[in-house]
């Protein structure tokens, strides 16, 4: 199993950053994209941006151009900078997994079997 673990969450007002961080203990196979998920108070899952095996991203038109997502694998972490938030960015921020190459799915939370804890983000005005 891959096991993630996010951090870095908190509370900022609009127009401020923060970044996320989602560390896996052991190493995760260069199989496997990644991605970054988040639920807004009293909404649905969303996805945020995600990175496939080959390295591309994906990114919602909701964060396009505020959000970038990355990964080391050196240190075994995937990162979630963000930029000019907004109070509808508010919300719990997952990491996840999926131990294939990526497609038309890769930002649609049903599609992914592993996941961490969250890490909750909050904007204020």
């Amino acid at each position: 199993d891959v096991q993630l673990v996010e951090s870095g969450g908190g509370s900022v007002q609009a127009g401020g950053s923060l970044t996320l961080s989602c560390a896996t203990p052991a190493p995760t196979p260069s199989g496997y994209c990644m991605a970054w998920f988040r639920q807004p108070p009293g909404k649905s899952r969303e996805g945020v941006a995600a990175i496939d095996t080959r390295g591309r991203i994906t990114t919602a038109n909701s964060v396009k151009g505020r959000f970038s997502i990355a990964k080391d694998n050196a240190k075994n972490t995937l990162y979630l900078q963000m930029n000019s938030l907004k109070p509808e960015d508010t919300g719990m921020y997952y990491c996840a997994a999926e131990p294939r190459y990526g497609g038309y799915w890769i930002l649609i939370d049903v599609h992914y079997n592993y996941w961490g804890q969250g890490t909750q983000v909050t904007v204020s005005s």
